[in-house]
């Protein structure tokens, strides 16, 4: 009921911000925010009558892709990496925070649920498993930092090491697909990417003592051909009825 009523009152939303000439609009945008993306966007699409092309991929990859010069009229990463943007003149100044989320721990529906709820009880669990996903550093994600300064700290880097598979990241290598077909026992990454994979079951949340917290943000680019549609794109995003939308996706923590 909470969430039909934040869809209705985005429609609302939409609808007093009125119609004005159809727009193609791309947008670079992170996948843990992905699946709301996909709740938000189409009645603002119906509402405004623009078309938004989205581009999916880990935060960091997507700045590397607009620094390269692909075109996008927003894009929606981390917080920090919009203010970098920002900084380098490739992002207008005045970013917009939507969201946030942690880094969540999952393996395959049905599995059984190790327990991960203290560092030591985390430790066990990754030394049991047989096989271990996370992001791949090189493709950009925020979360391969994290998880590998938690091996560290937990002095199973090296006996683990074997055991790692790595997720390229985008909607094709993702951490949650590793775990789904069996390539992975356990799992970890953005809660709202693994709650987005119906054959996954989230477990619980990395430890506190290792635990990401990340804002995510959008921005209108600086060579943004649509600029006044990007950024009624961006104030539907940001309206008041999509926090229930976000909760849903295990986001909003």
């Amino acid at each position: 009921m909470r969430l039909f009523a934040g869809i209705c009152a985005i429609a609302l939303t939409l609808a007093l911000m009125g119609r004005s000439q159809a727009a193609d609009i791309t947008i670079m945008i992170t996948d843990a925010l992905g699946t709301s993306f996909d709740e938000i966007a189409p009645p603002f699409a119906r509402e405004t009558g623009h078309v938004i092309h989205s581009v999916h991929g880990p935060s960091g990859g997507l700045v590397r892709r607009l620094k390269a010069g692909e075109a996008a009229d927003i894009i929606a990463i981390n917080d920090t990496g919009i203010d970098a943007l920002i900084k380098e003149g490739k992002v207008l100044p005045g970013r917009t925070d939507l969201t946030r989320t942690g880094i969540g721990i999952a393996v395959r529906k049905g599995a059984p649920h190790p327990d991960v709820s203290t560092p030591e009880a985390f430790k066990r669990a990754l030394l049991a498993a047989k096989s271990i996903g996370h992001t791949d550093p090189a493709g950009g994600g925020l979360t391969a930092a994290p998880i590998m300064a938690a091996f560290e700290k937990l002095g199973i880097a090296k006996e683990i090491a074997p055991k790692i598979k790595l997720a390229a990241g985008g909607p094709t290598g993702r951490v949650s697909t590793l775990v789904a077909n069996g390539q992975a026992e356990i799992g970890m990454q953005m809660v709202s990417e693994l709650m987005s994979n119906p054959d996954l079951d989230v477990i619980g949340m990395l430890p506190a003592e290792f635990q990401l917290i990340t804002v995510y943000s959008a921005a209108v680019t600086a060579n943004a051909k649509e600029p006044d549609a990007a950024k009624a794109l961006i104030r539907a995003m940001a309206a008041p009825g999509t926090a229930a939308i976000y909760k849903a996706k295990g986001l909003g923590l």
